[in-house]
């Protein structure tokens, strides 16, 4: 029996509410904000990311570890070329290092790296 239940991931940030208006884009998904605090919510159960205010922030260093990336998000997409377009749109940064060729790293607004990675066919 399990002891806990649903993950929720929760990304420290600098501003809230412009993160998850960024994610809330990506994945096309609902943005509430409460100042210090917001969320992006999918259609379906657990679907949810938070992302908290944090003073004094400082993004990760990938791949250095002077300030380790602590976590990233992996997000798959039908067409890697034209995802890369839209999430640039958006607001994201390329990574410079691109050490795979089925998965593309970007820095979101905040410098957290994810990964945009083609789906199976």
């Amino acid at each position: 029996m399990a002891i806990a239940r649903t993950p929720h991931t929760v990304l420290d940030c600098p501003d809230p509410k412009a993160l998850a208006t960024f994610y809330g884009a990506l994945l096309d998904w609902t943005v509430t904000d409460d100042g210090d605090w917001a969320d992006v919510e999918g259609s379906e159960p657990g679907e949810l990311l938070s992302f908290q205010q944090v003073p004094d922030y400082r993004p990760p260093a990938w791949p250095g570890q002077e300030v380790p990336q602590q976590f990233h998000l992996d997000v798959y997409v039908d067409d890697l070329d034209e995802a890369e377009a839209a999430t640039l749109a958006l607001g994201a940064t390329k990574h410079a290092v691109q050490p795979g060729t089925s998965f593309r790293v970007f820095l979101d607004p905040a410098g957290h790296p994810f990964c945009l990675c083609q789906a199976s066919a």
